[in-house]
């Protein structure tokens, strides 16, 4: 196919990029995948099907098993194998999130009360552990030792990330460069294995592969740069969570290692003292908001989201024109245009 590249046809700029044709394009196959995902989550013991299904039910984009199906669609796959996976991805990035809720101390996930709230912190890890469990049952009823490597290889990357992440929390000096080597870890590994593992169902070549692979990586970085400002440029009620998470937790985000870099000195007191816990209060959220618009952050957070989407975008131009190709360009474009 890498001999036979078709210029990437973009979205009308006359209309808002949505999500809307990935979903067209995957609809079938996800009612699929969630079928998959009930059963799954399912055991003898009530509260683990009771805990999960609070997360799980509570909606979310289910953006990287819809990759998973979307990657097979462009590479031409004519089977079901990546039912199963797809269900494994989002087991696997389900268990990240009940991990992550008991770690940050979240109160909202999804526009409700976080598991961790309603279940309590032991129970919530337990069960992140049972679909991390259910996530390797899936991937070895596949049989590909390739498949389990990639999705294996990602879990551990975004362990390491979230730990990499906890370890720069509270660090004012935490660059740029190690932000995205965490977001990369943290996010964009699941993204990528999640849209490779399409292409090796497929018995396709590592060009193929590999494409998707850049895909889904710069689309999760992407992803990722843009969550983060919109902590700092929308409210709770569009995000679904509580505004100001990251500032209160003292996570090192692009738009604050921006707005640190920008500011005079008073400023650069001011969010020594914040990220270090020292200044949390509403009013001090409302400051850094402030600081933030000041020197532009949001926008600049975003203009580099935009880069890495357009990567993503030009890793398929080795696929020839599809829907399929169309509405994972779409969704790139969406990723980075979203206010929630």
């Amino acid at each position: 196919m890498s001999d036979n590249v078709v210029p990437i046809k973009r979205a009308s700029n006359d209309a808002p990029p949505t999500l809307t044709p990935i979903l067209s394009l995957t609809a079938t196959p996800m009612n699929a995948v969630n079928a998959i995902i009930l059963d799954r989550m399912q055991s003898e013991i009530p509260l683990i099907p009771a805990l999960a299904g609070h997360l799980i039910a509570g909606g979310g984009k289910r953006m990287r098993p819809m990759l998973t199906l979307a990657g097979a669609e462009v590479v031409g796959y004519q089977g079901t194998r990546h039912h199963k996976l797809a269900a494994a991805v989002e087991f696997i990035h389900t268990a990240t999130l009940l991990h992550d809720d008991v770690v940050d101390g979240s109160e909202m996930r999804r526009g409700k009360s976080a598991a961790n709230i309603v279940y309590g912190n032991p129970a919530t890890v337990l069960v992140g552990d049972f679909l991390f469990s259910r996530a390797f049952e899936l991937m070895v009823e596949d049989g590909s030792l390739k498949v389990l490597k990639i999705l294996s290889g990602a879990s551990a990357i975004i362990a390491q990330g979230e730990v990499d992440q906890l370890t720069a929390q509270r660090k004012i000096e935490t660059s740029e460069e190690r932000y995205l080597d965490i977001i990369g870890a943290k996010t964009a590994a699941l993204f990528a294995a999640a849209s490779r593992i399409s292409a090796v169902v497929a018995e396709k070549d590592e060009a193929e592969e590999l494409a998707l692979d850049a895909y889904g990586r710069n689309l999760g970085i992407a992803f990722q740069l843009v969550d983060d400002a919109i902590d700092y440029d929308s409210d709770a009620a569009e995000m679904g969570k509580d505004r100001g998470d990251d500032f209160r937790e003292g996570k090192m985000t692009l738009p604050v290692i921006l707005a640190y870099a920008r500011g005079n000195e008073e400023e650069r007191r001011f969010w020594q003292d914040a990220i270090a816990g020292f200044a949390n209060e509403d009013a001090d959220l409302a400051h850094a908001v402030e600081l933030i618009r000041k020197h532009d952050c949001v926008t600049a957070t975003r203009d580099r989201a935009r880069h890495y989407a357009q990567r993503a975008c030009d890793a398929l131009s080795i696929f020839p024109d599809s829907a399929a190709r169309r509405a994972m360009v779409e969704a790139a474009q969406f990723a980075v245009a979203r206010g929630y």
